[in-house]
């Protein structure tokens, strides 16, 4: 079970990390975007939410510090599913069906940060930083 919870942390985290790198990479692009739903200072806000994906993927990940992580990515999670995939914003049928999509999608992972918050600590397999 050990192994298949590790795996699962390799998965979730490695999502959040992959997802963090790729708004610092198309910084440009998701900052637009994110003006054009109204967020203010939309380029600090991609900041902000990529560092929080970074290191909260990096916490799951890495089992170090993993209710920290998973409270950086809910805390990512919740506003950007509210203020970027409303999809009763949306008029066209594909377009808010691609954003119910996502904001489902979001819901289900911080369902999962939910849960990771009562996985009792050390995690298996966790990398051990500083201790003997």
């Amino acid at each position: 079970m050990d192994k298949a919870f590790f795996a699962g942390r390799i998965l979730f985290g490695g999502f959040f990390v992959r997802s963090g790198v790729n708004l610092f990479i198309k910084l440009d692009g998701i900052t637009n975007y994110t003006a054009s739903k109204g967020v203010p200072l939309p380029e600090l806000a991609v900041i902000v939410a990529a560092t929080l994906l970074v290191f909260g993927g990096i916490s799951i990940l890495t089992g170090q510090y993993p209710k920290i992580g998973a409270y950086l990515l809910i805390a990512f999670l919740i506003p950007v599913t509210i203020i970027m995939h409303d999809f009763w914003n949306i008029d066209d049928a594909v377009a808010r069906g691609k954003e119910f999509s996502s904001f489902l999608r979001n819901f289900t992972f911080i369902g999962a940060c939910l849960m990771f918050l009562y996985i009792p600590e050390p995690w298996a397999y966790s990398l051990k930083i500083g201790k003997k």
